[in-house]
């Protein structure tokens, strides 16, 4: 049966992000009840690096996953590959459900890592794939946002929760709320038009334009956008068949420059430190001597500044640009850490029992210094919420080429869960052992993402796809001389018009006879040759 399909492109995003729902739903899933004391109780108070491998078991998790997504979603399309990935959610939250060990909560936490291994590189795609290039980095964005408040209601979910009686009720039944999004998610998915590039990179031409045509011009197939764009997306095609370089066009003819790019950028993304609030802002507040109630709501709050501030980045980012966030987002949260750090290794006193006998906190604040270590921890994370944590999905998302963009993308999301499995098994013993110094740590990476965004991250924004290519070509401008916008696609359209006022006619099947059935037409050979 054929579902009927939605063509506006945001109420397409609402949908397909509802995959970054299920990732930030996950994350939030330990935030408030690592805390609580039904928690601690049952499983027999977990600290240092056992508290890091619980927590680090969605990452691990989704390291596999988007290993998988790349040639997964090539095969059966974006927008299924999401769908396949919501059953393994399913499974993943009812072994969380009815775990009865700490073996059982890491094997549950791990296999949704593995859902939203596939679903966090997956969606990105897919978002990119059919936005138009003045709202592409809106579009991803409303992955970010997705994350987010399913972070703020999966927390304050999780809160309510809290209160319940029985030993292991509080646990169990928070966990339980993480079918709800897939749910939704699994509903949605049919409503959903595959990729066109997808559809062109596998040779359904005639579904391909088709649903080009939908979503940018009501169904107009001849509008001039639609032709154009169809140009962009059947010559890059053309150029990259002829190479079949296999796995070996992620290195070759200039497309390490991407790959570095687009991998290191979401290296960034963790590097950053943005997970000591994520995943442990409840640790940090008992620092700040915030206990129970005051310290789980407080922490709730941070949630909050998340939403609030990447809506701001929604407005904005087609704007401004790519390169200016990526700079000035990672020197202010350096600073944010400095200060924390600093705070925190002047005045805080030892705690060697722990605060409230949590063995992850062994030092805390009062007064004054407790308000500065909670005002600039906002301070991170409103930075954070409105640089790194969307842009990097948005920039990582752009960089590659269309035959390289499903597994690109599952690439640069193995290097964020990477180093978000190593950052997050290492903040919980970090805690204990270094205490204040982590922070000044995650400062000095700071200013080192910040560098490298200015070296070697050239201005995407107002470019399509098949273009920023260009960018990162043997002949392209150094990164910090490029500027966003002057795309040629705006020139591509006006010669279209043109030739409309001329009366020459200038179809769009004309435009593709070079790409047929996943390979070069003859009229393609012969240009290719010539």
């Amino acid at each position: 049966m054929e579902f009927p399909k939605i063509y506006n492109s945001y109420f397409l995003a609402c949908i397909a992000t509802l995959g970054g729902a299920l990732f930030g739903f996950d994350i939030s899933s330990l935030s408030l009840i690592v805390g609580i004391p039904q928690y601690l109780n049952y499983f027999g108070n977990p600290h240092g690096t056992l508290q890091g491998g619980i927590g680090a078991s969605l990452a691990g998790g989704s390291v596999i996953g988007a290993l998988i997504a790349g040639p997964f979603s090539n095969k059966v399309g974006r927008r299924d590959s999401v769908f396949c990935a919501c059953i393994i959610w399913l499974v993943g939250t009812t072994l969380q459900v009815s775990t009865h060990s700490v073996a059982q909560l890491i094997v549950g936490r791990f296999v949704n890592g593995i859902c939203v291994g596939i679903t966090s590189s997956q969606v990105p795609v897919y978002l990119a794939e059919i936005a138009r290039k003045e709202n592409r980095g809106s579009l991803v964005v409303v992955q970010q946002l997705a994350i987010e408040w399913g972070i703020f209601i999966m927390y304050f979910l999780s809160y309510g929760w809290s209160f319940a009686k029985g030993p292991t009720t509080a646990f169990r039944g928070a966990w339980a709320m993480q079918y709800i999004p897939a749910l939704l998610l699994m509903i949605g998915t049919p409503f959903l038009p595959r990729s066109p590039r997808w559809l062109a990179k596998v040779g359904r031409k005639e579904k391909a334009i088709e649903v080009l045509a939908k979503i940018h011009a009501k169904g107009n197939r001849e509008d001039a956008l639609v032709v154009a764009e169809w140009e962009e997306i059947t010559e890059a095609l053309r150029i990259e068949r002829s190479n079949n370089l296999g796995w070996k066009i992620f290195f070759k003819n200039g497309m390490w420059k991407r790959t570095f790019a687009g991998t290191s950028v979401q290296a960034w993304q963790q590097l950053s430190g943005a997970n000591v609030m994520t995943y442990y802002v409840v640790y940090v507040f008992l620092m700040a001597g915030l206990t129970g109630n005051v310290n789980l709501v407080s922490s709730g709050v941070q949630y909050a500044i998340f939403i609030i501030f990447t809506m701001l980045t929604f407005f904005f980012i087609d704007k401004t640009g790519r390169r200016p966030l990526l700079i000035y987002g990672a020197l202010c949260m350096g600073i944010c850490f400095f200060v924390v750090g600093g705070v925190l290794g002047t005045y805080s006193v030892s705690v060697p029992e722990g605060v409230q006998n949590n063995l992850n906190v062994t030092i805390r604040v009062t007064g004054p210094p407790s308000i500065a270590v909670i005002v600039f921890s906002y301070l991170m994370v409103a930075a954070y919420a409105t640089t790194l944590a969307p842009v990097a999905w948005v920039y990582a998302s752009e960089v590659w080429s269309l035959e390289t963009r499903a597994s690109g993308v599952a690439l640069a999301s193995v290097a964020n869960w990477l180093f978000n499995f190593a950052i997050g098994f290492f903040i919980p013993p970090g805690f204990a052992n270094i205490t204040w110094r982590i922070f000044i740590i995650f400062g000095v990476l700071c200013f080192a993402a910040a560098a490298q965004a200015f070296i070697s991250y050239p201005e995407t924004c107002g470019k399509t796809l098949e273009e920023i290519e260009i960018l990162f070509g043997p002949e392209a401008p150094q990164p910090w001389k490029t500027k966003k916008g002057n795309s040629r696609l705006d020139s591509k359209i006006e010669s279209v018009l043109e030739d409309a006022r001329q009366g020459r006619h200038h179809s769009i099947t004309q435009t593709g006879e070079v790409y047929v059935a996943g390979e070069l037409s003859e009229k393609g050979k012969t240009e290719l040759e010539g």
